[in-house]
């Protein structure tokens, strides 16, 4: 007796495949949109995905429903409020995932050091460790929030947005009197963050770049 492999409804494929492929169309297209910060135009979206504009439709609906996608006024496609309630549901997870690298990375330098995160279109302190050894150093706070376009955390954030992993560092942007370096968190997808240290003294790049991209380094294969 020989196996026969039993089709779907009218010889076409299995609901399960179906239920998979509708799935994974449906994150690919939430990628996209995440991707790409004009948004998308279902037109846009269908070439891109390599599948009709009915389908994507359909996608959209079902994503909307969830507030994960939502049309602006000009009908492209944007990410939704539901995308912010999932992230801030991981943020937990995703400072559990780096303390220890900011541990190290705060004991070696003797300074503060941060895990830093894109959120609203500004940088957000998701994790801080200070320094156990000395006698003083800067208090920073989980929950801060600061231009991207400021201090070292944000500015690493930028330009890791074009895959550049050097180091940047700042005096006095945020905190008078304050010096940072941060590197970028890159290859973890989904995720813009940054890892630096903040001091109450002059940080020498030179020799602190190098152990904030490594501790970046070990956060971002931790979190992958």
């Amino acid at each position: 007796m020989r196996a026969v492999e039993t089709a779907g409804p009218a010889g076409g494929a299995r609901p399960g495949a179906e239920t998979a492929q509708t799935l994974d169309r449906g994150l690919r297209l939430l990628h996209l949109v995440a991707d790409t910060r004009a948004g998308l135009t279902v037109t846009e979206a269908a070439q891109r995905l390599g599948i009709g504009r009915a389908a994507v439709y359909r996608l959209v609906g079902a994503l909307s429903g969830h507030g994960m996608v939502r049309r602006d006024d000009e009908g492209r496609l944007r990410l939704g409020a539901g995308v912010l309630h999932l992230a801030r549901r991981a943020q937990p997870l995703l400072a559990e995932g780096a303390l220890p690298a900011l541990r190290r990375l705060a004991e070696q330098v003797g300074a503060t050091a941060h895990l830093t995160v894109v959120e609203g279109g500004e940088g957000v302190a998701l994790a801080v460790v200070e320094p156990s050894w000395t006698q003083f150093h800067v208090g920073y706070r989980t929950g801060t929030r600061h231009p991207l376009a400021r201090g070292a955390a944000g500015r690493a954030i930028l330009a890791g947005r074009s895959g550049d992993a050097r180091p940047v560092s700042t005096t006095g942007e945020l905190q008078s009197g304050a010096y940072g370096v941060a590197a970028p968190v890159l290859g973890v997808p989904g995720l813009e963050a940054s890892v630096g240290v903040v001091a109450l003294a002059p940080l020498d790049i030179a020799t602190v770049g190098p152990q904030v991209t490594a501790a970046a380094t070990t956060i971002a294969t931790a979190l992958s």
